[in-house]
């Protein structure tokens, strides 16, 4: 039989273990909920004010750091109001990114499905990603495919789409996207590509843009390849299937 004195000290420890396990938990819940907080605040303050940098412009800094190109990396981005670019530029990335921008709140559960057909049929997909996820990730998130990683963008999707008319997420989106290594933003790449600000790019120009959204650091605008030069036919046939930039409008609503 124990004598009364260790069975004391043993009762003292459990306790001593549960109330750690508490205060964990706490600080756990406390951390969650704080996140949670510190998350909608920013997502709110962004709709008034202009983001200075996104998840997407560091890490690309910090994978300049390590990779084996001989160029120095340096960032060319300049922010610009939606009224200073070019509609045709928008409603290029609508066509070419996702075309039922106006309508959903988020997520494009069509093209989801279809993302999920043609992968089991070992087909290739263009994704499945809406422009408000793609805000999303750019803006807050880490490159990945984690469950953790598509939870946080799916929250932020839903944060954004509450909290921002689609006018401001597409705004955000043509100043964040990457369109070449270094160049971020639509003023960044007409300047860089063309040699002109982002409020003059023709049709033609803006559809070349949109072509090489998938894979900016594989594709180019100036010199397009032959894929490039057929997305850039398909974009503009899409901008003129939408009705032209008249389809805008409907970010209003």
């Amino acid at each position: 039989m124990k004598p009364a004195s260790n069975t004391s000290r043993d009762s003292q420890r459990a306790g001593s273990r549960r109330n750690l396990f508490r205060r964990l938990w706490r600080l756990l819940a406390y951390t969650m909920v704080g996140a949670l907080l510190l998350s909608i605040v920013a997502v709110a303050v962004l709709r008034f004010v202009d983001p200075w940098t996104s998840a997407v412009i560091v890490d690309a800094r910090f994978e300049s750091w390590f990779d084996d190109d001989p160029r120095p990396w340096r960032l060319q981005r300049q922010w610009r109001d939606y009224g200073q670019i070019s509609s045709a530029l928008a409603l290029a990335v609508v066509a070419s990114e996702d075309q039922l921008f106006p309508e959903h709140n988020g997520f494009d559960f069509q093209q989801i499905q279809k993302a999920m057909d043609d992968a089991e049929r070992g087909r290739r997909s263009r994704g499945a990603s809406t422009i408000t996820q793609q805000v999303a990730k750019n803006l807050f998130l880490w490159n990945g495919r984690s469950y953790v990683r598509k939870g946080l963008e799916a929250w932020f999707t839903l944060l954004i789409e509450g909290l921002w008319p689609k006018r401001r997420i597409l705004e955000i989106y043509l100043n964040i996207a990457e369109f070449g290594r270094g160049i971020y933003g639509a003023e960044a790449a007409s300047q860089a590509f063309f040699h002109k600000p982002a409020r003059n790019l023709t049709r033609a120009e803006a559809a070349r843009l949109a072509a090489v959204l998938p894979s900016p650091r594989r594709y180019n605008a100036v010199n397009p390849g032959r894929y490039v030069q057929q997305r850039q036919l398909q974009i503009e046939a899409q901008m003129a299937a939408l009705g032209g930039t008249a389809y805008l409008a409907t970010l209003d609503r």
